[in-house]
This record gives structure tokens, sequence and C-alpha cells, in this order.
């Protein structure tokens, strides 16, 4: 996939080094249910049981000016069956670089490719409170279908997840 900014590509497990790096940040922490202890060790065996699972996608997401790795996306839960994904993990890794609709236009690609390439009906996707994304997906027209109480774990501590979904019929009905 490629935007005016980005190339998003598949994934490869060299990139692990670069997610530890993104991961092991609190700004990139705090919106997800990573846990302080979530490292390498943790992101390595993680990504190649990703990889052997035919239902999981992992993109990289690549600054084109100068091919620096920015960001990841994990898509789960994939089923040709019910014509649904799951948008289980986006984002701009550095503080520096949000905020400048890098996030958007990642997340623009890959629901144009989850509607018009993968033919999805449905694309989900969750957050823990206060992960400031919310915003983002609201404007793209995601939208709220409740709360998973305790349906994670974070540091020891079970945490809530907000659930939101956009349809076909309301993708392409956006303006």
């Amino acid at each position: 996939m490629e935007t005016q900014r980005l190339i998003i590509r598949p994934s490869v497990f060299e990139d692990c080094v670069r997610f530890a790096e993104m991961e092991g940040t609190e700004g990139v922490r705090k919106g997800f249910t990573m846990s302080k202890d979530w490292d390498y060790n943790k992101i390595a065996p993680d990504f190649v049981k990703k990889s052997l699972d035919d239902t999981c996608e992992q993109w990289t997401i690549v600054l084109k000016e100068t091919g620096k790795i920015v960001g990841r996306v994990i898509i789960c839960d994939i089923n040709e069956h019910y014509d649904s994904l799951d948008i289980t993990r986006i984002y701009i890794g550095e503080d520096s670089l949000r905020g400048k609709g890098l996030g958007r236009e990642a997340l623009e690609a890959l629901l144009a490719y989850s509607f018009d390439e993968k033919h999805m009906e449905r694309v989900t996707l969750d957050y823990v409170t206060g992960n400031e994304a919310s915003n983002l997906y609201r404007s793209l027209g995601f939208r709220d279908e409740g709360n998973a109480v305790h349906c994670g774990k974070k540091d020891g501590y079970y945490v809530d997840l907000h659930k939101m979904a956009i349809l076909s019929g309301e993708y392409y009905g956006r303006e």
C-alpha cells in the first residue's frame, strides 16, 4: 500500500527490532494493552506466531521520504466467510510524528485495502481508555459499539476496551 507520504508493506522478522523500540515507549504503550515488560523477547515470538496464523496480517509503516520505519499495523480475525476483520494494532511510533496526519493516512489506506481489495463487509477495532486516536477513528466513520469490561490486561490490571466498527456501506457512504 502506498499513500502520499507512506509505504505500508508486509512486515518481516527484522522489523521486530524497530517494533520493540517503538513499543517500548510510553507514547505507544499508553494506547494499548502492552505492559511495561513488553519488549523484543515478547514481540519477536508474537510476530512469528501471527506470521503462522492465516487469519492475521502484519504490516510495517515506512516514511516514504526517508525509508524509516515509523509504525506498525496488525490485522487479525480475518474471516472470509463473514467478510470481517479486526485492526488489532495501528500506531505511529514516535511522539514527534504524531498529530501530523500520518495515522490518518495509514488508517485510510487500511480501510481502502479492507473494503476495496479484501471486499470486507465489516472492519472492527478497539482501544484502551485514554487512547487519543479514538477521535480519529470516529472522524473516519467508525462508530461506537460498546465497552468490553475487563477485556484486556495491562501491568497486572484489567482494562476496558472500547469497541468500534465501520461497515462497507458506511465506508462508501462517507463524504
